[in-house]
């Protein structure tokens, strides 16, 4: 018999046996918590932000998809750093 949960994607276990959601959890957690440390064009180093997230990858990639979504520069491979802009 084949056993389908195991090609399902929602019950892969990443890092330290997390799923994908709880990975999505932690980085909206982090995130949040990150935005309030952080005052307007103070940046955040991609080094930093990848310690915070314990070396996780999945983590590390989507705290920076959602600071994206949340208005702020993610930068690139030339200014790894994350900052928020003001108006």
């Amino acid at each position: 018999m084949n056993n389908y949960a195991n090609c399902d994607p929602r019950t892969r276990a990443y890092k330290n046996g997390k799923t994908f959601e709880e990975c999505k959890e932690e980085a909206r957690g982090l995130v949040t918590k990150l935005s309030r440390e952080t005052l307007d064009n103070e940046e955040i180093s991609w080094s930093s932000i990848l310690e915070i997230a314990d070396h996780d990858e999945i983590v590390y990639k989507l705290i920076l998809k959602y600071f994206r979504e949340m208005g702020y520069d993610i930068g690139n491979y030339t200014k790894p750093r994350v900052v928020k802009h003001t108006s």
